[in-house]
């Protein structure tokens, strides 16, 4: 990656027709409050606002005292125009099933859902609404019905397990949870409301909204806890004023992992997060009114929230949603998709690309793909050969790519080559989209051409915060620099293009899903024959990064590979699969200070086959060698 060399370059045509102009980086660099004040103007408010930005490290306030609501952005804009008519979803299902809402249909959903949650479950603004789905029209809905309420919500990943929810349910103190019955994955079926009703004990939560999607016969129903969405629907119609909300009150709150066991709210609110998520929609993707946009992010994750929901819908796209998995009921499920809804823009992960070029040619090549004219990457760093297949296999050197880096925290795009002004590098994400500002730092903050990735001014879309724990906001992001330190490595060439390089802490990032160490680590000292563990990434031809563990087993437990199984399912069932061990190493001794830290960087070394850095720290240095040698026999 920091030896490739190739350039290339969008067609002509491409650039005569693209939203993105030199126009909008000459603004930006001139003035950049006007110029975000400039792209808030572009949503519709009820009052205008004060002032751009209030900012009080490291807390931001934009568009101060301006009010507006995100579902009528999304949504009643769109009412009395050519758009009300066009297609806001097309969703298809595992198993075939295709559902289409246009924006007047979807208004009117999102309304009655609005009034069900504000009339029948008095749910008001400022609420907690948890939502744990699988990837439905009705998730859109319930999104943007807490939206037009004034309700908080926390979409909880469908892949989670039942402690997990539970986990988030109490940190964000919510007042109801809104599910299905069950989902599809690769033909089997995930029973959501078996793992809600697991989470639940313990917990507040009186009222459970239930839609019947897969598992519906066999869904277990309390009396006077769970309603039927259908049933609730049935007694509302399509008439709700929304709530008028301050540019400043949250949207919603998304757990990501961090450092410690505690996954971590991110707080982001309405205003800025909105302005980003319209403005980076449409710049990044050159979204037309004729495309046919597929994100295949789950909502569960911030991509969904940015990308498939709100950015889209604010900009008045159609957006496909796909429930499944890429490779049911065979490989070529995405191409087939592709093909049959005539997709435009495609937005994945390389975790998915590189799975994609093990299975073959073949399988694109099967399906016309001509309806593409821009692919997008998100999740993690992807490697310039997946980045090379991608453009000449699925776009046929012909679309454009834009690999883009951003996190959770930071609510959007931050990093990519605009293709209608940019040239494009393989596997390097490009310059800082206009209007954000970036920094390669070395460990004493200095500009650097390798070193620490760090956004050095405000931008709309930024976490406002961690839900209920604010001190844990400043150490993480904001202790090390006074500017915003994003936890990721990377290099800066000549051009200012941007080259990624991954996680610098203890967050591992697995097919583009970031999970603490500190989560699995605890979940495996659960585990009733561990006694510890430590965890580390490993390269992973597909994912990118797998986790590796390693552990100490209690007195009088022997190593087995049943044993091995059992833990790696027993972190699967607390945490969710995304958070399985690849492996778990049985191991006598751990490296160790005489503190008694766990050296991660020594066990990092050690897994990848490479040098383990000054040793002569550690109480137990032969362990090292130890290791080796137990990793080398099997």
């Amino acid at each position: 990656m920091l030896h490739e060399t190739r350039v290339l370059h969008a067609s002509n045509t491409f650039k005569s027709r693209s939203v993105a102009t030199t126009a909008w980086v000459e603004s930006a660099s001139k003035d950049r409050l006007a110029f975000w004040a400039e792209q808030a103007r572009q949503l519709t408010w009820y009052s205008p606002w004060k002032t751009v930005l209030d900012w009080n490290r490291p807390y931001a306030k934009w568009f101060v005292e301006g009010t507006l609501n995100a579902s009528v952005n999304c949504l009643d804009v769109h009412m009395g125009t050519e758009r009300e008519t066009k297609p806001a979803i097309i969703w298809e299902g595992e198993l075939g099933t295709i559902r289409r809402y246009t924006y007047a249909e979807l208004h009117d959903e999102v309304d009655r859902f609005s009034r069900v949650l504000s009339h029948q479950f008095k749910v008001r603004r400022g609420d907690r609404v948890t939502i744990y789905m699988p990837l439905i029209p009705e998730l859109v809905v319930a999104v943007l019905a807490c939206a037009r309420i004034g309700a908080i919500h926390s979409v909880v990943f469908g892949g989670f397990s039942s402690q997990s929810l539970k986990d988030r349910i109490l940190d964000s103190d919510s007042k109801i949870v809104i599910t299905a019955t069950g989902g599809y994955r690769r033909g089997k079926v995930i029973p959501l409301k078996e793992i809600v009703d697991a989470a639940l004990p313990g917990t507040a939560i009186r009222d459970v909204i239930v839609v019947n999607h897969a598992a519906a016969d066999t869904a277990s129903f309390i009396e006077g806890r769970d309603f039927r969405y259908n049933d609730l629907m049935a007694k509302e119609w399509p008439e709700f004023v929304p709530e008028q909300m301050n540019s400043e009150d949250p949207l919603f709150i998304l757990y990501t992992s961090g450092t410690t066991g505690k996954p971590k709210g991110i707080v982001h609110t309405t205003g800025g997060y909105l302005t980003h998520a319209k403005y980076s929609t449409r710049i990044v993707f050159d979204l037309k009114d004729d495309d046919i946009y597929w994100c295949t992010a789950d909502i569960g994750w911030i991509t969904g929230h940015t990308y498939v929901v709100y950015g889209p819908l604010s900009n008045g796209a159609t957006v496909l949603l796909y429930e499944g998995s890429p490779d049911y009921p065979d490989k070529d499920r995405f191409w087939s998709i592709i093909a049959q809804h005539k997709i435009s823009i495609l937005y994945t992960a390389p975790t998915a690309i590189r799975a994609f070029m093990k299975w073959g040619d073949h399988f694109p090549n099967r399906h016309d793909l001509s309806s593409l004219r821009l692919l997008g990457s998100v999740g993690e760093p992807i490697n310039p050969e997946a980045w090379m297949w991608y453009y000449e296999v699925i776009g046929k050197s012909r679309c454009p790519i834009v690999d883009t880096w951003w996190q959770t925290e930071t609510g959007g795009i931050m990093v990519t080559a605009l293709p209608g002004i940019a040239p494009m590098k393989p596997g390097t994400a490009g310059p800082a989209l206009p209007g954000i500002s970036i920094d390669i730092l070395d460990d004493d903050g200095h500009p650097s051409t390798s070193g620490l990735l760090s956004i050095t001014e405000p931008w709309p879309s930024m976490a406002r915060g961690i839900w209920g724990d604010n001190s844990r906001f400043e150490s993480t992001y904001w202790a090390k620099f006074p500017t915003y330190f994003a936890g990721d490595g990377a290099t800066v060439d000549a051009d200012g293009y941007i080259t990624v390089l991954g996680r610098v802490d203890d967050v591992l990032n697995v097919a583009g899903h970031r999970i603490g160490t500190m989560e699995v680590e605890s979940a495996l000292v659960d585990f009733e024959s561990i006694a510890e563990a430590a965890v580390v990434g490993i390269p992973d031809d597909i994912k990118g990064q797998a986790i590796l563990a390693f552990a100490i087993l209690k007195e009088g437990v022997t190593a087995s590979a049943e044993l091995e199984a059992a833990a790696i399912n027993w972190v699967g069932d607390l945490i969710g699969a995304i958070a399985k061990p690849k492996r778990i190493v049985f191991t006598p001794d751990l490296p160790k200070t005489r503190s008694g830290k766990i050296m991660r960087r020594v066990l990092k070394g050690i897994a990848n086959n490479e040098p383990t850095g000054d040793t002569t720290t550690l109480a137990n240095p032969d362990i090292v060698e130890a290791l080796r040698g137990i990793i080398a026999g099997n």
